[in-house]
Parts: C-alpha cells; sequence; structure tokens
C-alpha cells in the first residue's frame, strides 16, 4: 500500500504538466531526422565561432554512419565514444547509434590502465576519440588479449571543426591555446588501423536502413562502485528517449531554445538532459569543450542562451570573476543542475541579481541523469526535489524494504522508465540493485536520504562509499584497484577528504611494502597516479601508515578511516 506521503509533491506539481507522460516509440535517430526536416537551415550546434545546422549534422550523420557501416559495425555492436564536448562528439554519437550500434561514452580524462577495462568488457572493436588521446588507447589496446582488441580507431583534432579565434566572443582562453590547436602527428601499433576524422564524415551519404527501435540497446554508459571496475548500464532508446522529453517540458524548452553545453557530454547528464533534449526540441547547442569562467559568461551573452544546466561548482567559479558585473547574462531564463549541493548563499544571489531559481536535481547513470529534480515554481533550495516526470520514489528502510515516514532516513528508491534494464554482463550485479515494493521494480539508489511534509527529497548520506569531487563521483575500490599495480604499494585504502573548492577530494591512506619504505614519498604516489588515472579521481592527499584497521574477518575497515579523518 503506497503511503500517502509518497505523492505529497503532486500538491506543487508545476500544473502545466502531466504527471507522467509516454515517451515516443521511436529511436532516438528520429529525433535528429525529424528536427532536420523541421529546421533544417537553423543552427544546430555552435563552436567557438563555427556553427553547424541541421541539415548539415545529418549529413555528417548518415555519412560517418555509412562508413560504420563498410568496416562491419552493425546492428548492436558496442562502438566507444571519447572526447571532450565538440560537434564531432555529437555527429558520432548519432551516426553510431543510425549504424543501428550502442554508444559506449567514455570520460576522456582516463589513463591506459583505465582504458582497457572499456575495451574488452564492453567487447568494442571501433572507437573516436581526439588526437591527443590516440596513443592512449593504443597502450591500452596492446595491453588486453589479442582476440580482444580494437581493430579501428578515428582521430580527430578539434580544429577540424573550427578556426581559432584570437578575438571576440569566441576567443580562446590563454591556457586552452596548446591543446585544442595541437595537431598531433599519431601513430599506431600494428593490428589496429587509425582513420581520419575527415575521411569519415566525408564518406558516401549511404547509411542501410535504420534498425532499432525504441525497445533496443542505444547506450552503454558505465558507472563505477563498490567492487571495483566500472560497470556498464544498460540504457534502451526508449530511457533515454523518455528523459530527453521529459527535461525539454519540465525547463519549458522549444524550437527556440538556446542550450549551453558546458557539462561534458560523456556523462550522462550532459548526454541526456543537455545534448539530446536540445536535439530532441530543435533548438541550438552552444558548446563548450572545457569550463572556463570567462568563456561561459561571454557564450551566454552572445548567444543569448536561455537553457544552462551545470553542477554548483560552475556558478560558484563564474559569480567569483573579477570580470562578473561586465557581463549580460539576462537571456537565461531556466538554471539548474545537480552533482552537489547549491550553497544557499549563492542560490540566493542568483535569484537576487537575475530573478533566476535554481532548480537543484538529482539522478544516477541508471536513471539517464533527472530522477528527482525541483520546479521551478515552488523549489527548494538543497533538496533534490520532487520525483521526476513519471517516476515512483520511495524512501524505505534498507535491510527490510519497510516504507518510512515524513522525515524518517532510509534508502531512495527509484522506479520508472528512466531507470536502466541492468549492468552489462553482471547478472549477480543486476540482481543485487533491484527490488520490488507495491508489486514494482524499484532500483537501489544506495543513497540515504528522507521526505518532508511536502514530498520533496533531501539527501542525508550514503550506503555506498563513494567520493564526490566537484560533482565527479569517484568510487575508492576503482581507485584502489588501480594503487595496487603500484610496486611500492602493499595495501591502500580511500578514503574522502575536506576541500575548499571541490568540497571532498581523494586521499590515500597507504600501506608501503618493506623494501620500498624512505624510498618513496608521498608526493611520488600523487604523481603516479596523475600519469594513471584521471586526474579527478587521482588522490591529492596521501598518508603512509604501518597498518590498516581490519574486522576479524580480515577486511579494511575504511569507515573507521573515514570517520577518524
Amino acid at each position: 500500500m503506497t503511503a500517502p506521503h509518497f505523492q505529497a509533491h503532486y500538491a506543487h506539481w508545476p500544473r502545466r504538466l502531466p504527471h507522467r507522460i509516454e515517451p515516443a516509440q521511436t529511436a532516438l535517430p528520429h529525433n535528429l531526422m525529424v528536427s532536420a526536416q523541421r529546421y533544417g537551415a537553423k543552427t544546430a550546434l555552435a563552436f567557438l565561432g563555427a556553427e553547424f545546422s541541421y541539415d548539415m549534422v545529418l549529413d555528417k550523420v548518415e555519412r560517418a554512419a555509412t562508413w560504420l557501416q563498410s568496416v562491419g559495425v552493425a546492428k548492436g555492436d558496442r562502438v566507444i565514444l571519447c572526447m571532450q564536448n565538440c560537434p564531432q562528439l555529437v555527429i558520432a554519437h548519432f551516426a553510431v547509434m543510425r549504424a543501428n550500434a550502442v554508444v559506449v561514452p567514455v570520460n576522456p580524462m582516463n589513463k591506459a590502465m583505465e582504458l582497457a577495462h572499456y575495451i574488452t568488457d564492453a567487447q568494442a572493436r571501433v572507437v573516436f576519440t581526439t588526437s591527443d588521446l590516440v596513443l592512449e588507447w593504443d597502450k591500452a589496446n596492446a595491453s588486453v588479449p589479442a582476440d580482444e582488441r580494437l581493430a579501428h580507431v578515428i582521430s580527430t583534432h578539434f580544429t577540424d571543426v573550427f578556426e581559432p579565434q584570437s578575438t571576440g566572443p569566441h576567443a580562446l582562453p590563454e591556457a586552452w591555446q596548446s591543446w585544442i590547436t595541437a595537431r598531433p602527428d599519431v601513430r599506431v601499433s600494428p593490428g589496429l588501423a587509425l582513420h581520419q576524422w575527415t575521411a569519415v564524415w566525408t564518406h558516401e551519404r549511404a547509411p542501410g536502413p535504420l534498425l532499432v527501435r525504441s525497445t533496443d540497446l542505444a547506450v552503454l554508459p558505465y558507472t563505477s562502485g563498490t567492487t571495483g571496475f566500472p560497470k556498464g548500464c544498460m540504457h534502451l532508446h526508449r530511457s533515454l528517449m523518455h528523459n530527453s522529453q521529459a527535461t525539454t517540458y519540465w525547463g519549458n524548452g522549444t524550437h527556440q531554445s538556446v542550450a549551453l553545453s558546458a557539462v561534458p557530454m560523456f556523462h550522462i547528464t550532459g548526454m541526456v538532459s543537455v545534448m539530446h533534449s536540445t536535439i530532441y526540441m530543435g533548438g541550438t547547442l552552444v558548446i563548450m569543450p572545457r569550463w572556463d569562467r570567462d568563456l561561459a559568461a561571454r557564450l551566454i551573452e552572445h548567444h543569448r542562451i536561455t537553457h544552462w544546466t551545470n553542477i554548483p561548482t560552475m556558478v560558484i567559479d563564474l559569480l567569483a570573476s573579477p570580470r562578473f558585473a561586465q557581463y549580460k547574462l539576462d537571456s537565461l531564463v531556466y538554471i539548474g543542475g545537480g552533482g552537489a549541493a547549491m550553497p544557499q548563499a549563492i542560490a540566493q544571489r542568483l535569484l537576487d541579481m537575475y530573478g533566476l531559481v535554481y532548480a537543484e536535481g538529482y539522478g544516477l547513470t541508471e536513471t539517464a541523469a533527472p530522477s528527482h529534480s525541483n520546479p521551478t515554481d515552488a523549489a527548494k533550495q538543497q533538496c533534490l526535489g520532487m520525483p521526476f516526470l513519471s517516476a515512483q520514489c520511495r524512501v524505505v528502510n534498507p535491510q527490510t524494504l519497510e516504507p518510512l515516514g515524513v522525515g524518517e532516513v532510509g534508502e531512495i528508491l527509484i522506479h520508472g522508465p528512466m531507470v536502466f534494464e541492468g549492468y552489462w554482463r553482471n547478472p549477480e550485479a543486476t540482481a543485487a540493485a533491484f527490488v520490488e515494493v507495491d508489486g514494482l521494480r524499484f532500483f537501489r539508489s544506495g543513497d540515504m536520504g528522507r521526505i518532508d511534509e511536502d514530498g520533496y527529497y533531501f539527501i542525508t548520506d550514503r550506503l555506498k562509499r563513494m567520493i564526490n569531487a566537484s560533482g565527479f563521483k569517484v568510487w575508492p575500490a576503482e581507485v584502489e584497484a588501480l594503487l595496487f599495480r603500484h610496486p611500492a604499494i602493499q595495501e591502500a585504502c580511500i578514503i574522502a577528504a575536506r576541500d575548499a573548492y571541490r568540497g571532498e577530494t581523494v586521499k590515500a591512506v597507504v600501506v608501503l611494502r618493506s623494501d620500498h619504505e624512505g624510498k618513496v614519498s608521498e608526493q611520488d604516489i600523487i604523481d603516479w597516479s596523475r600519469a594513471n588515472m584521471a586526474v579527478y579521481k587521482a588522490p591529492t592527499q596521501v598518508a603512509f601508515v604501518q597498518s590498516l584497521p581490519k574486522s576479524g574477518s580480515g577486511k579494511v575497515m575504511w569507515r573507521h578511516l573515514q570517520e577518524a579523518e
């Protein structure tokens, strides 16, 4: 029996919206096709002074899809996509799906030691990446068994699609000059075919029929957890379609909307709530390859950005710019995001200066981004919001699954069309991730929270070990598994440490092998970590200890170390 407080939020629901929607029954590539038919000459993508119309984007997508099919990519095959935000990412993403294949988005901050897992676990044979990352993929490929290796890597330079600007609103930040304009002449090992992006998107345009449906696998984003290496989350076209449509409606989006793509589109939020939502509505996507506060402000002003989904640290950074007062940001009509709590003082500044309500939301890779969000009509600060369109949520006792009342802290459960199907090639993890409540299949978020009397959700703690560094989720078990490859490390435990800017940062508590004591410094461990794993995962603090606290069964008692920290 559903407790009344699980529906209390409907009293505050936006009157303009239904409680649930029926997502389109077509596959995601149809969204681009329809928008191109409706708004062919309209700018779909804007990138550092370059603009691509919907007709141009569709043309490049179908040419790249034809190329993929020419090298043997077929329905259901997994294709890796690993790059910073750029038009090539959007085009490759839709090209993979247009070729009836599955997108495997990978964080470009990862190093070869991490990348090897995506090759073998996703069973991929093709990767799209940028020229600065080709050598990392080549190195990763060489480390895996010969029969599991990549066959093709498509390399692109950022400057394949734009001319570096020296002045004006698209002027590159000085710190970007080297990496974004670089055109390295890369080579790869025998057996791995290297292709240039310019040849792929100028290939003949003759794609085979679109075979995928709403019930087919669309995207395989990876998420880490408590047991080491990342797990692939199986999202069908229909789950991403639902949240693409729902995000559009929730934020009052139309084909006149102009969205700033500042959060990474390899991440589920940037992919669904920004890229797919904008393409679905026929809006314009203004793309930033990386975050820079002054470039963001210039782009908002120049392109008259209306919608900006972000993480709170971006807003904090922008408001701290000494040039902030000179920018005109009055075009914004919607601003929101998640990944971390928005400080109340910053949210109040946005409200006082621009009349903007920062709409905080909550979601996971497993829920295609939002499972909860604050309506701008009735938002609460430092709150996850209410269950999103079509979602049903519960707070339950994590041991007994008994529903809890208002104000009681328990595990947040999520049910709805945005929830993934399960973990790729991991039935045990899938079985553990779902429970049945009220006859419905709920996903166990692993986050502890409570519901207030209005039906809004608040997060209080985590059941799972996780560090939140500026909105990036760091899973200690994965970092520990990588650290054990260092020849000097006997044991390691990863915990969170306080950080004034990032909120939390990564700390490694390390036991050295006896023959390395006095020969390896804390900074040596930090430097090795930065060279072998994504920078946001790499420990910024290291403490050497003689032993780690352990339970009677020999398990490291990480919580004791965390509480001491």
